[in-house]
């Protein structure tokens, strides 16, 4: 199949790309930086420029679109979260034009999305079915995800990828949080009772091909593991894996200082389950943190 890509040089997106690839399927990524991409990506992978001279999407199978400014790179000053929002907007809503243009439309979008839908909600357990809570990730998501599911028809099926915190080797959110870990000041953020959903990048690459293949799962797909930790279990764990101590604690306050609003990024969290994954048989290479992180650091 051909399957076209956007944010294919991302954390996310480097890791599918070769999972495609090595299935024989013909890839293609829209980047604006083509010389950078060109340098990152494998060579049997086709470069677009943009999508502004493209009239449809005729000849083009699926669809994941990934791009988006980092979320947690910079303070959430209002002139950054509207390049938050439009740089996932602009092009999920551009991307659905050309599916509506397209006389052959493709038969699957699979479009970003993130738990951060669901705001922070302290303790309640959540599955694909419960709404988000009002303030700025969720309205960021829901309207990505509104835009998205506008491109669904009798030919063409959305999923929505609400992907948790993603554990790679290197790069992403585990690469920042072992630094402090590495020379002893590792601990819990804030209370350290928040939860964490997270994902071994391996299962989130296996969760996307799961979705190519199974067509009766649409809609929000919860992309985390079974098992969500607190935040202090998270700090625990890793510092056991690491041999290291896990004992420094950074207040809430002194989190704030440094990260503004962002901060709910680390000082809230979201118990959430992948229900839709796991009642479709999907099965978890990486269920617990543990056997996660000993992988990984």
């Amino acid at each position: 199949m051909h399957i076209l890509f956007t944010g294919g040089t991302g954390l996310i997106g480097s890791h599918i790309i070769p999972a495609l690839l090595f299935r024989q399927h013909q890839v293609s990524v829209v980047t604006r930086d083509v010389a950078s991409a060109r340098e990152q990506l494998d060579n049997r992978v086709n470069l677009w420029p943009d999508l502004h001279q493209k009239t449809s999407l005729d000849g083009i199978d699926i669809v994941i679109n990934l791009a988006g400014e980092p979320i947690a790179k910079k303070r959430w000053r209002e002139a950054q979260k509207q390049r938050l929002c439009d740089s996932r907007w602009q092009i999920t809503a551009r991307i659905v034009e050309l599916i509506k243009a397209s006389t052959v439309p493709p038969q699957l979008l699979i479009s970003g999305s993130a738990t951060g839908f669901y705001g922070n909600t302290d303790d309640l357990v959540l599955t694909e079915n419960d709404p988000g809570h009002h303030e700025f990730t969720h309205l960021l998501c829901s309207r990505w995800e509104a835009l998205a599911r506008q491109a669904e028809s009798s030919q063409t099926r959305v999923c929505l990828l609400r992907t948790g915190v993603v554990l790679t080797k290197s790069g992403g959110a585990l690469s920042k949080i072992k630094l402090p870990f590495k020379i002893g000041l590792g601990g819990p953020l804030g209370n350290g009772k928040q939860y964490l959903p997270w994902i071994h990048i391996n299962d989130l690459v296996e969760g996307v091909l799961w979705l190519i293949k199974h067509r009766e799962l649409s809609g929000p797909i919860n992309m985390v593991a079974p098992y969500a930790v607190r935040n202090e279990q998270f700090s625990a764990i890793l510092g056991a894996v690491m041999h290291r101590p896990a004992l420094i604690r950074t207040p809430a306050f002194a989190i704030r200082l440094i990260m503004g609003e962002s901060a709910v990024l680390v000082l809230g969290g979201q118990h959430v389950l992948p229900k839709k994954l796991s009642d479709s048989g999907f099965s978890f290479r990486f269920r617990e943190l543990e056997n996660a992180l000993s992988d990984l650091v």
